[in-house]
């Protein structure tokens, strides 16, 4: 599907959902209220903004409206229904805690009923949307593919699964390559695909068959861009390397890698940096300021030892650092070896607590102030068990290209705790591996929420 194209229906559904939300407020206000009074205005405006602003970002948190998302009309409507559901309960929570009562609650009512009317009308305008482009060849790109082989199915299963606006109209190869039947039909030969693709107006041609292999294919390629026909070839990839490549450019040198890796630009990681310095600045000003007398007065009188538990730990690029904690635990010598365990007998009472409510990590914002972690990464393994991991999981390493964080994309999805398989571990490396080549600020804002949310809701892994 065209890039620019998922955007315009990113945007349009974004805006259809918002004008819905606030077309209910209006209408229930006109109903519903009367006569509003000066005190009362203030928390009628409150409340329409709170509205409009929790929408949205319970939206974006739960990527109702990702690409990958909306071009499944299933999917995207039952993510919909999700997040309508929990905006109603923070709308509840809201009245509870703001203690509202200047607002009339049959007016809170109406809406809520009405916005979800809107959205189930504006679903079905979204299947008759998709339906209307569907139903206009003007919009689509006619396509053939040239060969029928490995790439050439997967490329036309692509096309099935994401090809909004592009129309698929079948293989072009030789009869003495073809011995099974084929999900679309065989057009041609590949001596007369130009007649064919002429014929058939079609916009492009794609060829999995590479001017290495063929030598006429380029002189197809000059051939169909004069009949401005765009040609664009499929290389196999596979003959060189057995997983997928990314492949970037330095000037009109390609470029192959194994992985996107975003944080490698300059410019992402100083976004990055800033969003690290600014949060982690505020929690040691606001937080840490007076959260490290009380909870150090109270480790100190549970047991005799330092308030701040320091750990050698691996790093970004295999570099170690003291990565700091408040102490849970009664001075012990297994302390850099052994991991925490359930019930385990050196935590204190204290320490329990602290780290029941992750309070224990708190002094790891001064790490990233430094520098030497990140608030969102894969999280700093002690330098026994990175040695002891990297032997079980062939990837494990990888992970260090990032500066380590003090939550992480495996965290907010249930892989923390104590590990008692190879399973775990190697879990938890694909979701920091995951997090390496999808990385945006966006994603950090995203997961740094919902660290937020399982904390105050509770982790029977936080032991």
């Amino acid at each position: 599907m065209n890039k620019q194209f998922k955007r315009y229906l990113q945007f349009s559904l974004i805006i259809l959902d918002i004008v819905l939300l606030n077309i209910s407020y209006f209408f229930s206000k006109f109903f519903f209220t009367e006569d509003i009074s000066q005190n009362q205005f203030s928390s009628y405006v409150a409340f329409w903004i709170f509205l409009n602003t929790f929408w949205l970002l319970l939206a974006f948190v739960a990527g109702t409206y990702f690409e990958k998302i909306i071009i499944h009309f299933e999917s995207f409507t039952k993510r919909t229904l999700q997040v309508y559901i929990l905006w109603v309960i923070a709308i509840l929570f809201y009245l509870f805690f703001s203690r509202e009562i200047l607002v009339s609650r049959f007016f809170i009512l109406s809406i809520i009923i009405c916005f979800a009317i809107g959205l189930f009308l504006n679903r079905f305008l979204y299947v008759g949307i998709r339906h209307y482009f569907k139903n206009r060849d003007y919009l689509f790109n006619r396509v053939i593919i040239l060969g029928y082989n490995d790439t050439a199915l997967k490329l036309a299963t692509y096309f099935e699964e994401e090809g909004i606006n592009t129309n698929l109209l079948g293989f072009v190869e030789d009869e003495v390559n073809v011995t099974e039947l084929t999900p679309y039909p065989i057009l041609s030969d590949i001596k007369n695909v130009l007649q064919v693709a002429k014929d058939l107006d079609v916009q492009e041609i794609f060829s999995t068959i590479t001017p290495e292999q063929n030598e006429y294919i380029y002189t197809l390629m000059n051939q169909a861009e004069m009949e401005c026909i765009r040609f664009k070839v499929v290389p196999n990839l596979s003959y060189f390397f057995s997983k997928p490549v990314i492949i970037d450019y330095i000037r009109d040198l390609p470029i192959l890698s194994l992985r996107s890796e975003p944080l490698e630009d300059v410019g992402n990681r100083f976004k990055k940096r800033i969003l690290d310095v600014v949060v982690s600045f505020l929690v040691v000003v606001f937080v840490l300021s007076w959260l490290i007398p009380i909870l150090g007065l109270l480790i100190i009188l549970e047991s005799k030892g330092p308030i701040f538990f320091s750990q050698k730990r691996t790093g970004k690029n295999n570099q170690t650092f003291n990565c700091l904690k408040f102490r849970s635990m009664r001075p012990n010598n297994d302390s850099e070896s052994k991991q925490a365990t359930k019930g385990d007998m050196r935590v204190t009472r204290i320490g329990r607590f602290i780290r029941k409510t992750s309070l224990d990590e708190f002094p790891q914002f001064i790490n990233v102030l430094k520098g030497e972690m990140s608030l969102v990464g894969p999280r700093p393994h002690m330098v026994k068990h990175t040695s002891d991991y990297s032997k079980i999981v062939d990837q494990y390493m990888i992970r260090h290209f990032l500066k380590p964080g003090i939550t992480g994309w495996a965290q907010i999805n249930g892989l923390r705790g104590e590990i008692t398989d190879p399973k775990q571990i190697k879990m938890r490396v694909a979701n920091d591996l995951w997090y390496l080549e999808n990385w945006n600020v966006w994603l950090d804002l995203r997961i740094m929420f919902l660290t937020v949310y399982y904390v105050f809701k509770g982790d029977k892994n936080a032991y």
